[in-house]
């Protein structure tokens, strides 16, 4: 018998995905501080996505692709007057959340913003929920969105821990897709095989890369990445419930399989000493610990690793504000990952340029004392020269303690420090913050910053009786926890 053959036994489902899968189906939630950080999640996801709706430029991506279609059941798209089917409500919401860079974040070997599944979780729930009243059934109810969010945060943010996509130049959003992929197909009464199969094709999807978030290439791609990826998510799902065959092998197979094509294959600081160096690693089981470490972004709408370093602009306002025309040099120190992903030097081409550069990121807060949203605009970069004058003094360098305390477990601190040197050789003191507001070492004082962010996003969309309506239901925690998902909807659209 010839040799040139492939063996075609067909094999178990890889173990990430058995354990990925087994997670949704039996993990219980048992965390009251999960379930706390959980409803804020959901508060302040939602309030993300409201102040989106004032930008043009997301706006005209939203809506149904055929002007017109009428859908039984349709998803409202929070803040707008759209009801879409699941997966393009899905894209919708997702794109809304994310398009201005202010929902929350996870920092490890790789990056992200677990809240972007709310895109998907929240299109079922809603379809799922009107279908359900149309029954004459009990609808799913808030809670069970929060639990949907701390799985498929704990799926994503598990992952990140200790696999970085990104040194390979893979976009995050395939975590996205694939914790998305998993919790809603066990939200639509997937049983273990379908919601195998639903994980092992979003695998076999594989990833984005990473080029539209890193110069020369950034640009609104990003702003809108993750709903495509929780819509393709929902996809997934409804193709795994009719049955659809799952791909087992997909992550081991030998030279077609997600590590070999995709991940180790090109990993080059992995030396393959054995079959099992190349598998993903798994610092914790599945439970509730991302939620319970989320990072909020409460004061700026700015990439993470830049942060405390606006935090520290907005302290040295007061004191160089009407000297700016003096300074000499500005000193950042940072680490490795905010060099890596958000230093940059040159022309900045677009918003999302200008939101992932740190050196921008600093020098708005600097000159005004704050920093929004729309101070990324072309109109504002045009109006205030200064800006690029500072960007041209500044210097970036790694301070080593802070990279080795940002991967640090027990603290994922995410430190920068600023200095301002003057020409008269004077210097402002070294302005060093390690935790950023929305970290959980700082909970207590983020909370009503938190709210507070929220209220202006709701009283800035909604008029008058509905904006009070919103802000009732969200400051009380049973209440909001028993309200049916349908009546949620409906209550936050237009």
């Amino acid at each position: 018998m010839s040799a040139n053959f492939d063996l075609n036994h067909r094999p178990e489902y890889d173990g990430v995905i058995q354990k990925i899968t087994d997670y949704v189906l039996h993990y219980e939630v048992d965390s009251t501080e999960a379930m706390e950080t959980a409803r804020y999640c959901l508060t302040d996801t939602l309030g993300c996505g409201f102040m989106a709706l004032k930008f043009p430029e997301c706006t005209k991506m939203l809506g149904p692709y055929v002007d017109g279609t009428t859908v039984p059941f349709g998803v409202r798209v929070p803040g707008t007057e759209y009801r879409l089917d699941p997966v393009k409500a899905a894209w919708d919401i997702g794109c809304i959340v994310r398009w201005l860079d202010f929902n929350d974040t996870w920092l490890a070997a790789e990056w992200g913003h677990p809240s972007d599944n709310l895109g998907a979780i929240l299109a079922i729930a809603d379809h799922l929920s009107q279908i359900k009243v149309s029954r004459g059934e009990k609808p799913l109810v808030v809670r069970d969105v929060l639990i949907a969010m701390i799985q498929a945060h704990e799926i994503q943010g598990v992952l990140a821990l200790e696999n970085s996509f990104n040194r390979v130049g893979l976009d995050h959003v395939l975590l996205v897709r694939l914790a998305s992929t998993a919790v809603v197909s066990r939200m639509m009464g997937g049983n273990r095989d379908q919601i195998m199969s639903a994980v092992s094709h979003a695998w076999v999807d594989g990833s984005a890369l990473r080029t539209y978030r890193h110069a020369p290439n950034a640009g609104s791609r990003k702003s809108w990445a993750a709903g495509d990826a929780t819509s393709r998510a929902v996809q997934l799902a409804d193709i795994a419930m009719r049955g659809e065959m799952g791909i087992p092998g997909v992550l081991t197979a030998p030279q077609w399989g997600f590590y070999d094509v995709s991940y180790s294959h090109w990993n080059k600081d992995l030396s393959l000493k054995d079959e099992s160096d190349r598998n993903f690693k798994f610092q914790r089981e599945f439970g509730s610990y991302v939620m319970e470490n989320i990072l909020f972004k409460l004061s700026f709408p700015a990439e993470f690793h830049s942060q405390t370093a606006c935090e520290a602009a907005v302290q040295l306002h007061p004191i160089v504000k009407d000297r700016l025309g003096e300074i000499e040099s500005i000193e950042i120190s940072t680490h490795d990952s905010a060099i890596r992903i958000i230093s940059k030097h040159g022309p900045l081409a677009n918003p999302a340029d200008r939101d992932h550069c740190l050196q921008y990121m600093v020098a708005v807060p600097l000159i005004t004392g704050n920093l929004v949203a729309e101070n990324y605009e072309d109109d504002f970069h045009r109006g205030n020269p200064m800006i690029d004058r500072l960007r041209e003094k500044m210097n970036v360098v790694e301070e080593p303690q802070y990279s080795a305390d940002y991967h640090d477990p027990e603290k994922r601190s995410i430190a920068n420090a600023l200095r301002i040197v003057f020409k008269d050789g004077t210097a402002t003191d070294r302005i060093e913050i390690e935790y950023p507001i929305g970290h959980r070492r700082r909970r207590t004082d983020g909370m009503p910053v938190l709210e507070a962010k929220f209220e202006r996003a709701v009283t800035g969309l909604f008029d008058g009786e509905k904006g009070k309506k919103i802000l009732q239901l969200f400051s009380n925690e049973s209440q909001l926890l028993g309200c049916g998902v349908n009546e949620l909807c409906g209550l936050i659209a237009k």
